[in-house]
């Protein structure tokens, strides 16, 4: 049953899970290493809580409280009621949105899982903006992948700016990590998918003739915002893939191209 407190003291230990959010240093420490994540928004809570993922706290401006108390109502989750300018200090930012959770971190399903009954996949390989990530993960909830996959070396898709960006879809989608791409192309190849680049090249097929009779099962591969692709990930695929561009403009910000790619794989 959660308990509802009235905080009026920022030195509150009880607050934790909220405080210094804008030291990245120890967001790094609070959301990958210690299990947690913040949830921001009633939207957001929402998602989280149909994926089944457990609260640990919430922290709430007072015109909020009926709303957020019927979600947690069965969990053993403190409830921070807070005036909006002392929230606004305790997290560095105005809180417009009303209502941030910090929740358990769930546990990653195994790839095989994900694999087993999926027919398109998205690869992201060390994209490290947070907000390109959130963005990529509210096309595929929109446009119909199955799973996003993402490479050891990228953004974490529960860090709190994916989250928000998302609108909360990194909750829906199923995700796990891949390990290094010898191993995950021996691993995608197993259970059927062809692996296309989405890269510049002089062998890329056009998007759109790729996409007028495409593989049966597809794990697309986007890259990183200045880099692109590794060769290591080049050299694993079994096709290269390109958005035609024109006036000059020689490729799209990578979660705009994910979105256009899929758009154009819709069945």
């Amino acid at each position: 049953m959660s308990t509802v407190f009235r905080i009026s003291d920022l030195s509150d230990p009880r607050l934790a899970d909220f405080t210094q959010l804008t030291d990245v240093a120890l967001r790094k420490v609070l959301e990958p290493e210690g299990g947690l994540y913040l949830a921001e928004s009633l939207k957001v809570i929402q998602r989280s809580l149909a994926a089944g993922h457990v609260p640990r706290a919430v922290l709430i401006q007072e015109q909020w409280l009926s709303d957020i108390e019927p979600l947690v109502a069965n969990d053993d989750c403190p409830i921070f009621v807070a005036p909006a300018e002392l929230i606004a200090e305790l997290t560095g930012y105005d809180m417009h949105r009303g209502a941030m959770a910090s929740m358990n971190r769930p546990r990653l399903p195994e790839l095989s899982d994900l694999l087993s009954g999926a027919k398109r996949v998205v690869v992201l390989e060390d994209i490290v903006d947070h907000t390109n990530v959130g963005a990529i993960f509210r096309a595929v909830a929109g446009l119909g992948a199955d799973a996003v996959l993402i490479s050891p070396r990228c953004a974490d898709p529960l860090y709190r700016r994916s989250v928000r960006v998302s609108m909360g879809t990194v909750l829906q989608v199923p995700w796990t990590r891949l390990p290094e791409w010898a191993q995950a192309r021996e691993i995608l190849h197993k259970y059927g998918f062809h692996i296309s680049a989405l890269a510049l090249s002089d062998q890329a097929i056009p998007l759109k003739e790729f996409a007028t009779h495409p593989p049966e099962k597809i794990a697309l591969v986007f890259g990183s915002e200045g880099d692109g692709l590794s060769r290591e990930a080049l050299g694993v695929c079994d096709s290269v893939v390109t958005i035609p561009m024109k006036h000059g403009v020689d490729s799209l910000n990578v979660a705009s191209a994910s979105a256009v790619v899929l758009y154009a794989l819709t069945e």
